[in-house]
């Protein structure tokens, strides 16, 4: 039964079935080691789903996509209307979610314009796919968040970019006064699903879970009028999306520390600090090899550099140190945070 169900789970991960579904040593010039210990979680429970669709989950998850108050999917339901719309069919939705034959619906995509002048393009669900999504990121993300590196700010519960901004600051006031600032080129865009859904199985056990995330995956998206297709990426939009994208960059949270880096990551931004040009040149080319061998992510050259702090942004903030008292002082955009 149990080379059954790791079979399955394979299946699952790689898309085959349900398709809708030691730190270097310091030496010439690398840093010193920082010992870190990785925690692993244990598997979650067989039927992870009916906790899922649990009553009291599911008034918590109603609760949050209701205080959220984002705008139509592209059913057009606005939130006022899918309450009452899932009182009378949530029975039939719960039923299909726990026969394991839920379809999502496509996401809507919206451009949001940037600070910078760009635009972030977001993937937005229906309302009902959203108040699933937010479920099962509840009961997930409980048991999962705490096997994530303590340098890992982005998404989490009791977690900021201030954080972030604040261990930055004491890195380079430890005399770590460069930085390499790591960009990766259209992330949420480019994650790779068997990749992503290798790292579920690896936890969950539920058939129905992991059938249900690939579904989610590959929903598609709604632009110009017309359904196109995904066979990559985790669209920004939905409540599940952050957390998704944390479970792949935690193979790179991972790396860091076996490597025995000081870094700070904020979802996609994350900033590796050393003690000097010539080994931040040495770490930005072996970390984008693995960014690229690894998880298959490519990193924005135009975008990334080995500076000084002072010289970059980081969540908006420029932190500067200052070589009077050893203090790192951070400066905030106006924009940002």
């Amino acid at each position: 039964m149990n080379g059954k169900r790791q079979t399955n789970q394979q299946q699952l991960a790689s898309g085959t079935e349900g398709r809708g579904e030691t730190p270097a040593a310091a030496t010439g010039g690398a840093e010193p080691s920082v010992a870190m210990t990785a925690t692993e979680s244990p598997a979650f429970p067989e039927h992870l789903l009916e906790e899922v669709c649990s009553r009291e989950n599911l008034q918590r998850a109603w609760k949050r996509v209701q205080g959220n108050k984002g705008g139509p999917g592209v059913d057009g339901m606005t939130i006022d209307v899918a309450k009452a719309f899932l009182r009378e069919h949530w029975p039939a939705i719960r039923l299909q979610l726990l026969n394991g034959n839920y379809q999502p619906r496509p996401v809507k995509r919206v451009e949001i314009p940037k600070p910078d002048g760009g635009v972030r393009r977001l993937g937005v669900p229906c309302v009902v796919d959203r108040l699933i999504q937010q479920a099962m990121l509840q009961v997930l993300q409980e048991q999962w968040d705490s096997t994530f590196s303590e340098h890992s700010y982005g998404f989490r519960p009791r977690r900021s970019a201030h954080q972030a901004v604040a261990q930055a600051q004491r890195y380079i006031a430890e005399g770590y006064n460069v930085v390499v600032d790591l960009d990766l080129e259209r992330f949420f865009d480019r994650v790779n699903h068997d990749i992503l859904m290798s790292r579920v199985a690896a936890r969950v056990t539920d058939k129905r879970v992991l059938k249900l995330i690939r579904a989610f995956l590959n929903t598609g998206v709604l632009e110009d009028g017309l359904i196109r297709p995904v066979d990559e990426g985790t669209p920004q939009g939905g409540p599940l999306s952050p957390f998704l994208s944390n479970i792949v960059l935690d193979d790179l949270d991972k790396e860091l520390a076996r490597r025995g880096h000081r870094f700070c990551r904020y979802a996609d931004d994350c900033n590796i600090y050393v003690r000097s040009h010539r080994a931040g040149e040495r770490v930005m080319a072996s970390i984008t090899r693995f960014l690229t061998d690894k998880l298959r992510l490519k990193v924005n050259e135009a975008k990334s550099a080995v500076a000084r702090p002072e010289g970059r942004k980081f969540l908006g903030f420029s932190i500067a140190n200052d070589g009077n008292n050893g203090d790192a002082a951070a400066t905030r955009e106006p924009h940002r945070l």
